[in-house]
């Protein structure tokens, strides 16, 4: 059980349950059943699926790693891999099935979709994380897609406002899956793993994290000439400042010195809970004037 829920990565459990909470009670105002059955589904069976079909499929790469065994994922012994993929199952299919049965054909679709890239990027035959840029695409999908399944499934509307956060959301989790990705570049070639950061290297997709973030705020930004409450967009399109001050002093990092990359890292865990703790005033300030 502790191998387990190392691998879920908890620190990163809010990341796919609060948007999803946020994208339908923002739309529902209402806390019911449908709510708490997928922000739990998001919090945890989704996080065991993805890192622990992750770690299961990169046990070779994951072995050079020194910074797995703790809370930024285990190393799950080769005894623990059929455990896990058998916890994966148990643990999803009750709450795909609960989803499914209350949703709409177009929810189904964004819930397959989610699903599929959470599979695709690690299992062996699709193996996406290996695909420079389809990988950071396919791990932005897993951070996004819980977000948009939540407003379909609450049945909102997508105004240009809502595309323009989406967007920006996309354009986060690109830059924070590329930037990741730079620490594990010696891991990942001595495991024979490819991504993006083994292929253009360590300097240029720190920059191209750098430019991911930067956009993200841009067209947070531009939601403020959409929006009633334009003030608020401006000070959430302020929050891309942490995150490029994060990436900044890695930009000339050499493949050799990847590992350096850690200490960022660990700033952006830290980074994300402040952010998160800014988005989640503002939309609580939305809340009580709208």
């Amino acid at each position: 059980m502790g191998q387990l829920f190392l691998s879920s990565r908890p620190l990163s459990w809010v990341n796919t349950a609060f948007p999803f909470a946020a994208a339908y009670l923002m739309t529902t105002r209402t806390v019911d059943l449908t709510f708490i059955v997928g922000t739990l589904f998001f919090l945890i069976p989704y996080n065991l699926a993805m890192y622990g079909i992750n770690d299961v499929f990169d046990y070779e790469s994951d072995l050079r790693n020194p910074r797995k065994g703790g809370v930024e994922g285990a190393v799950l012994d080769r005894s623990l891999h059929r455990i896990t993929l058998w916890a994966v199952v148990v643990t999803n299919v009750p709450f795909l099935v609960y989803l499914v049965a209350i949703g709409s054909p177009l929810s189904w679709l964004v819930l397959a979709i989610s699903m599929f890239a959470l599979v695709a990027y690690s299992i062996k035959g699709l193996r996406f994380k290996e695909v420079p840029f389809l990988d950071s695409i396919t791990s932005s999908t897993h951070f996004v897609s819980p977000a948009v399944y939540g407003a379909v499934l609450a049945g909102a509307v997508f105004t240009p406002v809502l595309w323009l956060v989406l967007a920006a959301f996309f354009l986060w989790g690109m830059a924070s899956h590329a930037f990741g990705a730079v620490q594990d570049i010696q891991a990942d070639r001595e495991g024979q793993l490819a991504s993006v950061a083994t292929v253009i290297g360590a300097a240029y997709t720190a920059r191209f994290a750098l430019v991911c973030y930067a956009l993200a705020g841009v067209l947070i930004a531009c939601g403020a000439f959409f929006a009633a409450a334009a003030w608020s967009f401006w000070v959430a399109a302020a929050t891309a400042v942490p995150y490029i001050l994060m990436v900044w002093p890695f930009r000339n990092l050499s493949d050799a010195d990847c590992e350096r990359a850690n200490r960022g890292w660990r700033k952006f865990l830290a980074i994300n809970f402040f952010v998160g703790f800014v988005i989640t005033m503002l939309l609580i300030l939305h809340w009580v004037a709208s």
